[in-house]
């Protein structure tokens, strides 16, 4: 089971993370979240060895600007939350990074959008709540493609990854569920370790 944990501060979550072997770090930019963060935070990132994990930068609809001044260098992967085309994927793969598309699935017609986005490095299925963590429909998850390039996000958490693991999901993203209950933003390091503890034990 691949692990990407999202909305990481860098000063507080990385080492931790690369520690217990999180294969995808990632990181918010958008300004409207409590997780954003900004470009002093990035150069905290040169600070760690990342050994095998990567570093990706969550993103809405983000401009060439923006990817060459602050993601080309610093991230492996840019997460795309927005309206990009395939084209669109395929012009900022051409600037030297992974791509990473989330599709939001209201119904099990989104699904098949992910045909869509044969340039995508990863094709992330998200619930409609973006931030806020909703459940993902268990009868729609047995009809997800299987393979390690496509990955999960809806409210997974220590209690129902192995049940999630059960329906062919092999890739896991998590953000709310690892954090502090009453301080969003804040990740748990409980929960972190908590969580790759089990994670490890499913893979035993």
């Amino acid at each position: 089971m691949k692990v990407k944990i999202c909305g990481l501060h860098p000063a507080r979550d990385v080492q931790l993370c690369i520690d217990l072997k999180v294969n995808l770090l990632g990181f918010v930019f958008y300004k409207e979240s409590p997780r954003n963060i900004n470009l002093e935070d990035v150069k905290k990132l040169k600070n760690y060895n990342k050994q095998l994990s990567s570093y990706v930068a969550v993103t809405v609809n983000p401009t060439n600007e923006f990817i060459k001044k602050v993601v080309l260098g610093n991230f492996d992967f840019i997460q795309l939350h927005g309206s990009e085309t395939n084209e669109r994927i395929k012009e900022i793969k051409s600037l030297g990074l992974k791509i990473i598309k989330t599709i939001k699935v209201n119904s099990e017609s989104d699904i098949s959008k992910y045909k869509k986005f044969d340039q995508a490095d990863i094709v992330l299925f998200d619930t409609p709540g973006m931030e806020k963590s909703i459940k993902f429909p268990e009868n729609m998850i047995s009809k997800l493609p299987k393979s390690d390039k496509y990955a999960l996000a809806g409210s997974i958490s220590e209690n129902n990854i192995e049940n999630i693991a059960r329906l062919g999901v092999n890739f896991c993203d998590l953000s709310s569920n690892l954090e502090l209950s009453k301080q969003i933003g804040y990740k748990d390091h409980q929960k972190i370790k908590s969580f790759m503890k089990k994670i490890n034990e499913l893979k035993n």
